[in-house]
């Protein structure tokens, strides 16, 4: 077998764990559909830095849209139903997202999931995102659903803890990972996007990250 740095995720499928698997491409055929969704989110609540506990700048920009919205400042992580910025809701979740993310965790094993929040990532190049867990979630049962858009990158999938060495797994544009059940904590991170240009997107790279984060009620 090949090693998993090697794969080409853009043609196939790959597992990375019990209840972790890449959906190569699953995506691309809607791609146009989701970064016009995107651009509309984007109007009412524009990509930020957010600050860290710690003090410094996300070198990731974010926004949200959905019934509430992750965020970050002094004060810690959490999810909150307003922008801080603008002080209104987070935009509604389009259905073109919803319809995805619900097709991809089935696709991966993961029955009737319903995000309530989508995380947007932007990275540009020397963006990353260090190993960490989504663990602000109120029900760690549900899965999470990652959809990449433009400029490929290098993901990282950990272990239980955050000194297991991690394997680097490329994806491409349209590629979504999903994890859930064993693999839920799973630490993962994004390497530094190297430069490049993509035809829809140009020297970014988008992640749309599905989550359940409230419950149900």
């Amino acid at each position: 077998m090949l090693p998993l740095d090697l794969y080409d995720t853009a043609s196939r499928d790959v597992r990375l764990d019990e209840g972790a698997l890449v959906l190569g491409g699953m995506a691309r055929s809607i791609d146009r559909a989701l970064l016009d969704a995107l651009t509309v989110v984007e109007r009412d609540a524009p990509f930020r830095h957010l600050l860290t506990p710690g003090g410094g700048l996300m070198s990731v920009a974010m926004t949200n849209c959905g019934a509430v919205g992750w965020v970050s400042d002094r004060s810690g992580y959490r999810y909150d139903p307003v922008d801080p910025e603008s002080g209104k809701r987070w935009p509604a979740m389009p259905a073109v997202f919803t319809d995805l993310a619900a097709r991809a965790a089935n696709a991966a094993g993961f029955r009737e999931f319903a995000p309530d929040v989508c995380l947007i990532n932007r990275y540009e190049p020397g963006a990353r995102l260090s190993l960490h867990q989504d663990r602000d979630e109120h029900d760690l049962g549900h899965p999470i659903v990652s959809v990449s858009l433009g400029l490929p990158a290098i993901f990282l999938w950990g272990g239980q803890q955050r000194v297991d060495r991690p394997r680097r797994v490329p994806l491409t544009h349209g590629d979504v990972v999903v994890w859930g059940g064993p693999a839920r904590m799973t630490f993962h991170g994004v390497r530094a996007l190297a430069e490049g240009h993509h035809p829809l997107t140009g020297s970014i790279r988008y992640n749309l990250t599905f989550r359940r984060a409230l419950p149900r009620g």
